[in-house]
């Protein structure tokens, strides 16, 4: 197991494109992983394909770094989840505070089963996307739970591996800006095109800030971040223009 290589906890989204963008840059070999769980945006599984392909595309310098993708069945998450993001049924908060769209357990079980799949591959560093700023308060989104599951997973492995969450304390304006650092303009707009976030797998819509319904929270928190992003952006000086 060495330290310059990572695997990528990917959707096909906004924040694991910008954590996959991340890790091509932090590491010299970066994999991916997906989940099908019966999600009904299950249409991010096809978007993930393509955003791999346009960072191949587009980014020669990290497209030698771009090694094999996983994809792995857990639809057993969809017949335990009963929320909105699995079943057809309106997205609404229930009585604890958090909103339907939360799936138990998700974000434990995806870093186990990529752990276990980088346990084979010789890989030490998990990378997600999971953020306590811009979030619907998700438990197993927090720093705590997956600072915690770090530790389980390497007593229950006998390994050292590290997650790593490089958009866990800015939001999604600040998920925008980098992108931008990191790939530039092409990234950003790779992002608005390709990549896909709306729970309810709505592609109909090319909005400003990409694909969706515009209604679902995912789609309400991707569309004002880039508003938050595009009116922090400098206009351009008199010798830009």
């Amino acid at each position: 197991m060495t330290d310059d290589k990572a695997i990528v906890l990917f959707s096909g989204g906004q924040d694991s494109t910008v954590c996959l963008a991340w890790a091509l840059e932090h590491f010299s070999h970066v994999e991916t992983i997906g989940f099908d769980y019966g999600q009904r945006h299950a249409v991010e599984m096809a978007c993930r394909s393509n955003v791999r392909d346009a960072i191949a595309k587009n980014f020669p310098d990290w497209a030698g770094r771009l090694g094999a993708d996983h994809r792995l069945d857990l639809g057993f998450l969809a017949g335990i989840g009963d929320t909105a993001l699995t079943e057809e049924r309106e997205i609404a908060f229930d009585a604890s505070g958090l909103p339907n769209t939360f799936v138990p357990g998700r974000n434990l079980v995806f870093f186990t089963a990529a752990a276990a799949t980088a346990y084979r591959r010789g890989i030490r560093h998990i990378v997600g996307g999971m953020c306590e700023t811009d979030f619907s308060g998700y438990p197993d989104c927090r720093d705590d739970t997956l600072k915690a599951l770090q530790v389980a997973i390497n007593l229950g492995m006998d390994q050292r591996f590290v997650i790593e969450t490089p958009l866990m304390w800015i939001d999604k304006a600040a998920t925008f800006a980098l992108a931008e650092e990191l790939g530039g303009d092409a990234l950003v707009e790779l992002i608005l095109e390709k990549t896909h976030t709306c729970y309810l797998g709505d592609r109909s819509q090319r909005h400003d800030w990409g694909y969706g319904c515009g209604e679902c929270p995912a789609c309400t928190l991707r569309a004002n971040g880039y508003a938050a992003y595009g009116a922090g952006k400098s206009p351009p000086s008199n010798a830009e223009r």
